[in-house]
């Protein structure tokens, strides 16, 4: 059934239109407050919404504008009793899909919502879609991706939770969406959390829920992540940095099925797959007593590793050859190749910041280097040198001469590794001759 919220300070407006649009088998929810209005909007997915022009505090344009702001793929019909030429151009501007005016003509409204809604679920449709050419599969021809995927099509179909481990970076976030995707709940959305990223005094309400008044700031309800997710799954990222009361409370949720709004006394009936995933050692915080041992083996009904980069070192070509394309066809770029040298390079780094930092070079590369063919010499400049240990090469009591000698032998060492200890590609990429190279091993005294 399609949802529809109605944003009017008339409480008769409201009534009349949800009873014609009950009739028409649309869900309808309405609000007489803009700041609830926008609350709702937030906490729900909505296939339509009309909006009052004239209301206090905020008028129709202005919460359209916060709308638009919040980036929610939905269409908004402006009414008014004002009914002018201008204030349907300025709707129409703004970015409005339909301008009703009131009295409200049954006939009017109920082709302009049909219309509305149709629109809505071609940019529903337009962004996944667009989300998962970002995304993509997950890719790659390692033994380990292989065992991922497979281990992915063998739990998705079930409702068994999953604990996904890794460093960042590695796509842990990935594999959660490709379980979520290929399961029973996957016309669902899948409901993120990134529980790093919310203070812990905050964190049980983005999760429960809370009731109006039930702490300073609470001006509205507020419907947290379990019941967005009831009937599909909830995605726990970083559950490492959980404090322990939430964690408490996630674990009580787990084994009862139920949960409770902060500040409230009644217990809901939640249907929540839960997906975690996390870049800590959970068995050292369990020791350190930073996370609850009954929590994890509640979560950890089936475990997923997803190793470094620079462990999978043969999954980079395909990483690489797709990320550029990606990022060619999104921003109208000529296709482009990396040659062999550049492959071996790329291969040959140690990648800390894992697959999202090969996407973010590759990304680099592409902007950086206006050729279709790229060379290591092409990138070479573009890879931070942060594995020279600047210290090291300091010492204690080097002159300046000295620190340029030790500077210039770790460079060439480091190239030399990177390219096999093939001398002509490592003077090519170093942008000198061969002479000039074995010049300058032999001075300073680097050997295979």
């Amino acid at each position: 059934m399609k949802s529809i919220l109605v944003i009017d300070d008339e409480i008769e407006i409201c009534e009349s239109i949800k009873m014609i649009l009950d009739y028409a088998h649309y869900n309808v929810d309405f609000s007489t407050s803009p700041d609830e209005g926008l609350e709702k909007i937030l906490e729900g997915s909505y296939d339509a919404i009309l909006l009052d022009i004239q209301m206090p505090s905020l008028n129709g344009f202005e919460v359209l504008k916060k709308i638009q702001d919040m980036e929610i793929p939905t269409n908004i019909i402006m009414i008014s009793a004002h009914s002018s030429l201008e204030n349907a151009v300025k709707a129409t501007k703004l970015g409005a899909f339909d301008f009703i005016e009131k009295p409200i003509d049954r006939d009017k409204l109920l082709i302009s919502i049909r219309n509305a809604v149709e629109k809505t679920l071609l940019l529903k449709e337009n962004r996944k879609l667009k989300d998962n050419l970002e995304e993509g599969d997950i890719l790659g021809s390692s033994v380990a991706i292989k065992n991922i995927i497979e281990t992915i099509k063998r739990v998705a179909k079930t409702e068994a939770r999953v604990l996904i481990t890794g460093e960042n970076g590695t796509g842990k976030e990935l594999v959660a969406k490709a379980v979520h995707k290929n399961s029973s709940r996957a016309s669902k959305e899948l409901i993120e959390v990134n529980c790093a990223a919310i203070p812990n005094e905050l964190i049980e309400s983005e999760l429960f829920g809370h009731e109006k008044g039930s702490f300073t700031g609470a001006v509205n309800k507020r419907i947290g992540k379990f019941e967005q997710a009831n009937n599909s799954t909830l995605f726990l990222d970083e559950i490492g940095d959980m404090s322990l009361q939430a964690q408490a409370k996630v674990l009580r949720a787990i084994e009862d099925g139920k949960i409770e709004r902060v500040g409230g006394n009644n217990k809901i009936n939640v249907d929540v797959r839960i997906i975690s995933a996390t870049n800590k050692d959970i068995i050292n915080e369990i020791k350190e007593h930073r996370f609850r041992e009954d929590l994890f083996h509640r979560l950890n009904v089936i475990p997923i590793h997803v190793p470094p980069l620079r462990e999978r070192k043969e999954d980079i070509e395909i990483l690489s050859k797709h990320f550029a394309e990606f990022i060619c066809r999104k921003n109208g770029f000529p296709p482009i190749n990396f040659d062999n040298s550049a492959m071996e390079l790329l291969k040959s780094l140690q990648w800390t910041g894992n697959v999202r930092e090969l996407r973010n070079l590759v990304e680099r590369i592409i902007i950086m280097v206006p050729k279709q063919s790229i060379s290591a010499k092409d990138i070479n400049s573009l890879i931070p040198s942060s594995d020279i240990n600047i210290d090291e090469i300091m010492g204690v009591n080097n002159s300046f001469q000295e620190f340029k000698e030790k500077a210039e032998r770790a460079f060439i060492l480091k190239q030399l590794e990177s390219n096999s200890w093939n001398i002509s590609r490592t003077a090519d990429v170093l942008g000198i001759q061969r002479s000039h190279l074995y010049g300058k091993m032999k001075k300073y005294n680097i050997e295979k």
